[in-house]
């Protein structure tokens, strides 16, 4: 099955030899492991090498926590927690807690900022429910996290006790060091590895995404199958021509060398807001360094039109947008006969909402193009977990190639590093006496 077709018809750019030669390259280096970054290159052929039991662990983990917990609190930040969520606000309910009734536990996030409000009512909610926690880090000192897990954690150990505490608190972390790995070890908790080759915002069919995903009923199964298929179909052997991610990669990084340097990625979908989160993180974390890069920004359509859309239509010429479509919605709804016709809408009457919606889309696309935004557009069958695992991959390849064409490391991110020494500097951590005097200077 197709899990994807990209179309670039109405991106003014027509890749020339030397631009697919570029992209083959590009895609053959992150095949060879010879480009920059080349120790986090285990995401390339991650799909492929999850093995059964690798999902039959997660799984029974995971079937643990459902049976002790109706909320489980998913402890991470950036790439630990977004891709799990994208996957998981793709496939929800948008109204299940209207449901009167939910087999499955609600999974929410935390660590994901350091809001006083927001942990006060996360903590607070929690006490109606049984509480289980998944907490997520490479190191378990990353500052956001850790504040919220040493929080959640005194609050299960609190309710249940220490040893059953350690039945109801799963960590994702490193295999062999860190501090979440010794409370781990310590504590007795069930661990999975973070993969030292696998960087944070690819590791959404890692642990980090599957288990989380696995705990609020997602089948990870068909999220793996997905990918897997969309890595054969990205593979350095396939020709330009059929490699989507090959081709994506190509013509925004054509369209940031004509001028565009943000790209607009939007849906019709509000159920996709959170991919968009995502990939915003994938591609600006990845991306985004010497100087250079394509600006990710996001919209959720039709609701941005009437916010965003004013400027997209006139503002400066610096953008384009790339659009995900879904072709079949997984309900059907119609747009009923009104006797008094006020509202003026009957000639709808009988038209599928998803009829309205795709007009919409056609028509934004051409008014768009009209005013001078380039679309790159991205049909994907529907919205499932097999199909949401195939475009997450299509992402990830895609902005591996990118990244090179660009020519830049995609996959460091020394940038991140700034703010958090300026807030241990301000906190007075230890260590940071010369900088906290130097930053107080500056105040």
């Amino acid at each position: 099955m197709k899990t994807l077709e990209l179309d670039i018809r109405k991106s003014g750019i027509t890749p020339t030899d030397e631009m697919k030669k570029a992209a083959e390259a590009a895609n053959a280096l992150l095949h060879s492991g010879k480009g920059a970054g080349s120790d986090f290159l285990g995401w390339v052929h991650l799909p492929s090498s999850i093995t059964d039991a690798d999902l039959a662990a997660i799984e029974k983990t995971a079937g643990n926590l459902r049976a002790k917990a109706d909320l489980i609190i998913c402890i991470g930040i950036g790439g630990s927690y977004l891709g799990a969520k994208a996957v998981l606000e793709a496939m929800s309910d948008p109204f299940k807690q209207l449901r009167r009734e939910q087999k499955d536990p609600t999974v929410v996030f935390a660590g994901q900022n350091i809001s006083e409000d927001y942990i006060h009512a996360l903590l607070e909610a929690s006490k109606e429910h049984s509480v289980a926690a998944i907490v997520i880090s490479k190191s378990g000192t990353t500052t956001e996290p850790a504040i919220a897990f040493r929080l959640i954690k005194a609050e299960i150990e609190k309710r249940y006790g220490k040893k059953e505490a350690a039945e109801r608190i799963v960590a994702v972390t490193d295999a062999a060091r860190g501090a979440l790995k010794t409370l781990a070890t310590n504590e007795g908790y069930p661990t999975f590895v973070i993969p030292d080759d696998v960087g944070g915002r690819f590791s959404v069919l890692t642990p980090v995404g599957l288990l989380p995903l696995a705990a609020a009923g997602i089948d990870i199964r068909a999220l793996v199958r997905g990918a897997q298929e969309m890595e054969k179909a990205t593979d350095e052997k396939i020709p330009y021509a059929e490699n989507p991610a090959a081709i994506y990669a190509t013509v925004r990084n054509a369209l940031y060398r004509n001028g565009k340097k943000t790209e607009i990625l939007g849906s019709y979908e509000p159920q996709l807001q959170y991919v968009n989160e995502w990939w915003k993180q994938l591609y600006g974390e990845s991306e985004g360094k010497e100087g250079k890069g394509i600006f990710p920004a996001s919209v959720t359509l039709t609701a941005d039109l009437h916010s965003m859309g004013q400027y997209i239509q006139e503002g400066e010429r610096t953008l384009f947008e790339t659009i995900i479509s879904v072709k079949t919605p997984a309900h059907e709804v119609k747009v009923e006969t009104d006797a008094e016709n006020l509202d003026g809408l009957n000639y709808l009457a009988g038209k599928r909402i998803s009829e309205v919606n795709r007009m919409a889309e056609i028509g934004v696309q051409l008014a768009h193009v009209d005013g001078g935004v380039p679309n790159i557009r991205i049909e994907i069958p529907r919205i499932d977990a097999q199909t949401i695992g195939g475009l997450l991959y299509f992402f990830e390849k895609a902005c591996g190639i990118s990244g090179y064409l660009l020519g830049v490391n995609p996959f460091d991110q020394p940038g991140v590093e700034a703010y958090k020494k300026n807030m241990f500097a301000l906190l007075e951590k230890p260590g940071y006496e010369e900088a906290s005097k130097a930053i107080k200077a500056r105040l």
